[in-house]
């Protein structure tokens, strides 16, 4: 039996295509057509990838006396610790995760909004502008700002349920099943624009946010003006931060899958450093916070706390980076 029909053989016994083979191996289904045609050779490199791929040894492949294969683990029984993602939960995925972004996004929007009922009431109880002591405005004020953030909290407990089947994408090396990378890529292709326009318009946003704090500055001096345009402030950012949240997660669906960006086999494998240092950090910056805001009651002016925090966090977790992969 010669070299092409030994391809030809084996790959009917694996129940696979032309087009799956050259996948398996890295070629075209052209290229496999001319080795069964016996028009072509593969080479040296090609005949050892599909001997595992096959799992037959390499002079069975070579040799025309050799007609019965000598079994050799294949490719799959090599990595069989190694997830398979099938089409269906390939689909699945993306499905819920394109139903969960909007919903994630908005439990963000309202963390990023409960401060504002807290800032209003604090400064109209100080100015005395509703009849309410300073103390009992601010209590109210933080009554809300808690229940805002149990709603928000229940929407990412309910978000996170639902995808909790797929956390393995994040953390584990994977494999996809033929034609799912296909399709990823397709799907990621056609998100593009939608992406890009996501983007575009949350840094508009997020930068006009910023207009009534100076058109404040211009234009007036009045306390409870300031809070008001502090609270403007927190609502425009957070409807920018919403497209990005958007945009973000769908596209980083689609990097779990393919096992690209921050997905990738090298990002998957690294310490746990980033993520510790991450959590303390804002646990820090909420103590920090609580502790300025409840012997003064000053939650209002503190607010800027978390901006503040938001800019050297950037900084912080480059210098982190930096340090583990010097270690490493």
């Amino acid at each position: 039996m010669i070299l092409a029909d030994k391809i030809i053989a084996e790959r009917k016994k694996n129940g696979w295509s032309q087009e799956e083979l050259a996948e398996r191996i890295g070629v075209t289904r052209q290229a496999v057509s001319k080795w069964e045609g016996a028009q072509t050779t593969p080479d040296l490199q090609k005949l050892l990838q599909m001997s595992k791929v096959f799992g037959v040894s390499a002079d069975y492949l070579l040799k025309d006396e050799y007609d019965a294969p000598d079994y050799i683990p294949t490719v799959e029984e090599e990595v069989s610790t190694i997830r398979k993602v099938s089409m269906e939960e390939a689909n699945d995925f993306l499905k819920v995760k394109k139903e969960t972004a909007p919903k994630i996004a908005f439990g963000v929007l309202l963390c990023m909004i409960s401060p504002i009922a807290l800032f209003i009431l604090g400064v109209s109880g100080e100015l005395g502008m509703i009849p309410l002591s300073e103390d009992a405005a601010g209590g109210l004020g933080m009554i809300i700002l808690l229940v805002i953030v149990a709603a928000a909290s229940a929407i990412f407990i309910s978000c996170g349920a639902k995808t909790k089947t797929y956390e393995f994408l994040e953390k584990e090396q994977i494999e996809t099943e033929y034609g799912v990378t296909g399709m990823v890529k397709e799907r990621k292709k056609q998100y593009e624009a939608q992406y890009t326009r996501y983007n575009i318009l949350g840094t508009v946003i997020c930068i006009l946010g910023v207009v009534p704090l100076f058109a404040f500055a211009m234009f007036s001096e009045d306390d409870f003006i300031a809070v008001i345009m502090i609270s403007l402030l927190f609502i425009i950012e957070a409807i920018g931060v919403r497209f990005f949240i958007i945009a973000g997660i769908n596209n980083a669906s689609f990097d779990k899958l393919l096992q690209e960006g921050d997905y990738t086999i090298k990002e998957k494998t690294k310490s746990p450093v980033v993520s510790v240092v991450t959590t303390v950090y804002w646990l820090v910056v909420t103590a920090i916070f609580l502790a300025i805001c409840l012997p003064t009651n000053k939650w209002e002016y503190a607010a800027i706390i978390w901006p503040v925090a938001g800019v050297l966090f950037g900084a912080v977790l480059a210098i982190v980076k930096l340090f583990d992969n010097k270690q490493k």
